[in-house]
């Protein structure tokens, strides 16, 4: 008889750690210069619709697939349908091909932690730290590795000890800091001005461009299509309300989202005195603009000091359910040791790290595409990996095990009543939708198109 499969204690514990891994980097920064690129209210509409449709849809049933099998994603799919075995193989590639160079980025963030912390704030205005930081060898590695170290201490406890607690611990921290530091901008001199451009929609911008950029930031927040609810969907109690979860899941990655962008929007738009441009400047956001927001505030150091412990707490609770995903594949199809395999998925992620680290410095001239080696990476998981599965995803449960089966899943521990909606989504929408996501990203990529 095999050893009996490692469980969330209840809901909430399943709960905070599925919303830790939809809440991370890209709720801290992705979204709120999407949301200012897009015409600010009009794309806090337009995603919260879509992840109440589609992200719900995809959620409840790569959660649903984890229950019912009580496997992670090979073994998930294979136990469904064996000619169906390669969709699990293909989506656990994701979170091994995102795990190593998000790590990259997450000891970035401890880095600035630390600046901010040891009160040298003032050193990292400008554009030129940060490139002079990341085009170092060893530091950049140095940062990489203890945030490996870290998330690998964590999961090496396993899923009630490790997993959960972390985030029943994280989850309420990262909701009060979030809340906090909000609060403290949205009450700066002007910086109404910023709140009113963060929630004021601006129909003039909407395009079919805007729909597609929300459509591609939900793939990329809530944790979909990585393989991720299917591994915590596995570990999850047959008593737990699974659509009921659901629903918290989206209010936590949502609400966190938007509160990012009352941290982020206000702030920069009084230091840039409206420019717009500046909202929109992407990943420098985070480790170039706002570090010169934060030293022109008052306050400013520690208030930027507390900003990227909370970015550490986000990105933190993310590289957990990436490493516990990598994790449980592997136990699942090797049956190692909970800690060998730790050790084996902490070793193999520095190593795959250590390339996208130096992709900024000694590797620099190493492109793909005109990407560096982390953004390739990224460009591959994102934009074409993940797009792919979760159009096979929904094919795999429209059209060869059915939706009936996820329905009689849900029903199982409680009503469906999304049920409906589920199953149009499931058949007809997103299969259209995530076509039309991958081929934008394709081209936007090769320069065809600018989304």
């Amino acid at each position: 008889m095999g050893k009996e499969r490692s469980n969330f204690s209840g809901k909430i514990g399943f709960v905070l750690a599925a919303a830790g891994s939809a809440v991370g980097l890209g709720n801290i920064w992705r979204f709120p210069y999407l949301a200012a690129k897009y015409g600010g209210g009009i794309f806090l509409l337009i995603y919260i619709l879509l992840a109440v449709t589609f992200g719900f849809a995809l959620m409840i049933g790569e959660i649903a697939i984890g229950r019912k099998t009580g496997l992670s994603a090979i073994g998930a799919f294979k136990a469904l349908n064996r000619k169906w075995s390669f969709l699990g193989y293909l989506t656990s590639i994701v979170p091994m091909i995102i795990f190593p160079y998000y790590c990259v980025i997450g000891g970035w963030v401890i880095k600035y932690f630390t600046v901010f912390v040891s009160g040298n704030s003032a050193a990292t205005a400008g554009g030129q730290y940060f490139e002079a930081f990341i085009g170092q060898t060893g530091q950049p590695i140095f940062w990489l590795c203890l945030f490996i170290a870290i998330t690998a201490i964590i999961v090496l406890f396993g899923v009630e000890k490790g997993v959960e607690k972390a985030s029943k611990v994280l989850m309420p921290v990262l909701v009060i800091l979030s809340i906090f530091i909000a609060g403290f901008v949205v009450t700066r001199p002007g910086a109404l001005e910023g709140v009113a451009y963060y929630f004021k929609p601006d129909f003039s911008k909407f395009s079919i461009n805007t729909v597609l950029g929300a459509l591609g930031q939900l793939f990329y927040s809530m944790s979909l299509a990585m393989g991720i609810m299917i591994t915590y969907g596995s570990y999850m109690k047959k008593d737990v309300n699974l659509e009921s979860c659901v629903k918290q899941i989206e209010l936590f990655d949502t609400g966190i989202a938007i509160i990012a962008g009352l941290m982020i929007v206000p702030a920069v738009f009084i230091f840039s005195g409206g420019d717009e441009s500046v909202l929109k400047s992407g990943p420098s956001l985070m480790f170039i603009i706002l570090p010169e927001v934060f030293n022109s505030m008052k306050l400013g150091a520690a208030i930027g000091g507390v900003f990227f412990l909370l970015v550490f707490f986000a990105a933190l609770t993310s590289a957990i359910s990436l490493m516990e995903t990598v994790v449980s594949i592997i136990q699942d199809k090797l049956h190692w040791k909970r800690h060998t395999t730790c050790i084996v998925v902490a070793l193999g992620a520095i190593a795959i790290g250590i390339p996208s680290s130096l992709g900024f410095g000694p590797w620099k001239c190493v492109q793909f595409m005109g990407m560096s080696i982390l953004d390739m990476f990224d460009f591959l998981s994102n934009s074409v990996i993940m797009p792919i599965v979760a159009l096979l995803t929904s094919i795999f449960i429209g059209y060869v095990i059915k939706t009936k089966t996820i329905s009689d899943e849900v029903k199982s521990s409680g009503p469906f009543k999304r049920e409906s909606l589920f199953v149009v989504v499931i058949k007809y929408a997103a299969p259209v939708c995530i076509v039309a996501i991958l081929i934008s990203s394709i081209l936007n990529a090769l320069g065809i198109i600018r989304i």
